[in-house]
């Protein structure tokens, strides 16, 4: 795939943590970029809550969610 060149002005702050992050994963900054749009273009459509339910998903182990919820407001009455 032929790409385009693309210049990007960066805040010195963030061209430090970017050269960073390029040296800690061993891969050029074009590339820590690319990986980024990626991710961009990969959470496209979903929203903020989406995303949230798609990371958070099966981390509850505690057996029935909503019983356990029902209980807990049981006792608010």
């Amino acid at each position: 795939m032929a790409g385009k060149r693309t210049i990007i002005t960066l805040t010195e702050k963030d061209k430090v943590w970017l050269e960073n992050y390029s040296k800690v994963y061993r891969i050029s900054v074009a590339e820590a970029i690319r990986k980024g749009i990626s991710c961009l273009r990969n959470e496209k459509g979903k929203t903020t809550y989406q995303l949230l339910i798609q990371k958070t998903k099966g981390i509850w182990e505690k057996g029935d969610g909503l019983e356990y919820q029902k209980r807990l407001r049981s006792e608010w009455s």
